[in-house]
């Protein structure tokens, strides 16, 4: 039994990763945000306070609605973390 999993990858890389705390009008965010070669220039972004995260790139802060449906934010939540995320993506 203990030999039934079937890994599709098994890879270790070094990181880097920002941890970055700010507060808005709206909210605060405590972020995680880790670079890696793995998703095409992309950023691992995790909110620390509520563990959603999502793969974000420039593409995807354009994407209507996909910041409030990734992190479970309201429309002006959405707009301060586009905004900051906006200058580190």
């Amino acid at each position: 039994m203990a030999n039934d999993l079937f890994y599709l990858y098994d890879e270790s890389e070094d990181t880097k990763t920002r941890f970055v705390s700010f507060t808005g009008e709206a909210t605060r965010f405590d972020l995680a945000i880790t670079t890696t070669n793995r998703f095409y220039g992309k950023k691992l972004v995790i909110n620390i306070q509520n563990g959603r995260s999502a793969i974000i790139g420039h593409d995807d802060l354009e994407e209507e609605g996909y910041l409030e449906f990734a992190f479970n934010l309201n429309e002006q939540e959405a707009e301060e973390l586009k905004t900051f995320l906006e200058t580190v993506i």
